[in-house]
């Protein structure tokens, strides 16, 4: 009786599920950098919007006075 021997190739379950298990982690992270870097700009850039009406409407002030 003769055996073959196959080589093991493949991945088995527990290190595919591993490996997905680890990449939905660092997926998850990234969306919460991702949500707070643009709750971020969105802050910042209501504060420029202000910031420049507020030069704009002194700038106009100036300019009806003289």
């Amino acid at each position: 009786m003769k055996r073959s021997f196959k080589s093991k190739r493949a991945f088995t379950l527990v290190e595919m599920v591993l490996v997905i298990a680890i990449i939905v982690i660092l997926a998850a992270v990234l969306f919460i950098s991702i949500g707070t870097y643009l709750t971020r700009a969105k802050n910042a850039s209501s504060s420029l919007s202000l910031h420049n009406w507020s030069i704009s409407k002194v700038t106009s002030e100036v300019d009806a006075q003289m």
